[in-house]
């Protein structure tokens, strides 16, 4: 049952430019064919108006030669006899007195003339001769004193329709090239009309492969098209930013991910080069499952962030205690030799335990956010690391301080910026993302990550984080 539109919708056109041009290929067919139509009826009449009046004037013509005056009709001589009798019939009442000579009494023509004459009123009518040519009578009545009589005349249509059928058919081509030129000019028009499109579509592909920050804007183009590039603008700045957290979350990953795996590499190298007893096996595949097992914590933590902030304002439900995660932290960082690291709390708190200073995030997050700033105190101290935990009104403070080097003053700016490393010469292999990855994991939680340019020797980091 829907075999018909279903074909009709494959037979369609495909693109935009094509199915303009249907339409106003088909529009302007509708109304040639109206107008055409509406020309030559309209033509068909004005011809037959002319045969109507060339008609009328014969009748008059021949009138002058019949005279009613009398008891009778009598038809009088006159020097155009054989004009005035070509097609022409007069009669008396119903009585047909003179007739066309090469005219049968039988013959159509006749027989029409014959009803017009009984009619006795001034009519037309049209019929075909043996010939099939047309021929067109029309019957004029004459009054006199006591006598009446008619005249019809008769026309032969055959040029009336000659010219009819030439208007026709001129009409007929005329309407095909009018319909040609117009499919042609509408698809050069609306592929003219369509190329902005074209060109911005291109534009938007090519941009958003690459997430460029080009944008179209809405200058220098009509409203239709300013209104389409401000959509295509919100959706490259989305896909910008999709690709841009894809990345981020990428490098973080990595980066995160570094240690534990450099620790697997490490013990799996050591364990095939050296022979080993039962019990170092054993210690090996303690190592080996710890590092596993904070390589999931570091991939569980980062993509649930990534899908939180995704769907809407991150939270990390739940409360850690503070202390505990530092002192796993910095059992398990590789410290130089000759640098100590250094706890600094309340004298109370460490006698209330670990509920007394507890921050309002996970633990897997918490360590995140520490991660890198305990990673970097050890790498650059000379002596010692400080690492001093309080609590202050509805937050959690913890400073991260060490004496080496310190952040070059030029690089200040730039310290927070994912990839950006104050010397990539260092001997250090970082890449630049674990401060980035701690002030945003941080502000999703609603904390902050900031440097104190003031603290002297050395680097000074604060995390600020709610309390639990």
């Amino acid at each position: 049952m829907n075999h018909a539109p279903r074909t009709l919708r494959r037979l369609a056109p495909r693109t935009l430019r094509g199915r303009l041009s249907l339409v106003a290929l088909t529009t302007a067919a509708l109304l040639m064919t109206i107008l055409t139509v509406v020309f030559n009826a309209v033509t068909d009449r004005h011809l037959q108006h002319q045969a109507d009046d060339e008609l009328r004037s014969r009748a008059a013509a021949v009138a002058t030669t019949v005279d009613t005056t009398g008891p009778g009709v009598r038809v009088l001589e006159s020097v155009n006899d054989r004009l005035l009798d070509a097609n022409v019939w007069i009669y008396a009442g119903t009585r047909l007195l003179e007739k066309p000579p090469s005219v049968t009494a039988g013959s159509p023509p006749t027989r029409a003339a014959d009803r017009l004459a009984a009619q006795r009123r001034h009519a037309c009518a049209t019929v075909d001769a043996h010939d099939h040519r047309p021929v067109r009578l029309c019957a004029q009545p004459l009054h006199g004193g006591r006598a009446t009589a008619t005249v019809v005349t008769a026309l032969d249509l055959t040029p009336y329709r000659s010219s009819a059928d030439a208007l026709l058919l001129g009409s007929l081509v005329l309407d095909a090239v009018m319909l040609g030129f117009t499919y042609v000019l509408t698809r050069l028009s609306v592929g003219r009309a369509l190329r902005p499109v074209r060109t911005m579509t291109d534009q938007a592909t090519q941009w958003s492969a690459v997430g460029s920050a080009e944008r179209f804007g809405n200058e220098q183009h009509p409203a239709e098209l300013a209104r389409l590039g401000t959509s295509l603008d919100a959706l490259l700045d989305r896909i910008r930013t999709v690709l841009r957290h894809e990345q981020q979350l990428t490098g973080e990953l990595s980066h995160e991910l570094r240690t534990p795996l450099t620790r697997i590499i490490m013990e799996l190298d050591w364990s095939r080069a050296h022979p080993r007893t039962d019990a170092e096996i054993h210690s090996t595949h303690e190592v080996i499952a710890e590092a596993a097992r904070s390589m999931r914590t570091i991939c569980d933590t980062l993509l649930t962030d990534a899908r939180e902030n995704a769907a809407g304002p991150a939270t990390a439900p739940g409360t850690t205690g503070v202390l505990p995660v530092l002192d796993r932290l910095l059992r398990g960082l590789d410290v130089p030799d000759g640098v100590k690291t250094v706890v600094e709390t309340d004298p109370t708190v460490r006698e209330a335990g670990a509920r007394a200073l507890e921050a309002g995030v996970a633990p897997a997050l918490l360590e995140r956010i520490l991660s890198p700033l305990l990673a970097n105190a050890v790498r650059y101290a000379h002596c010692q690391v400080t690492v001093s935990a309080r609590r202050v009104p509805g937050a959690v403070r913890i400073d991260v301080a060490d004496d080496g080097p310190g952040v070059p003053e030029a690089f200040v700016d730039e310290l927070f910026q994912p990839g950006r490393r104050a010397d990539s010469d260092d001997g250090h292999d970082g890449a630049g993302l674990g401060l980035s990855l701690a002030r945003r994991l941080a502000r999703a939680v609603g904390g902050e990550v900031s440097y104190d340019p003031g603290h002297r020797p050395g680097a000074r980091f604060t995390v600020g984080l709610p309390a639990g």
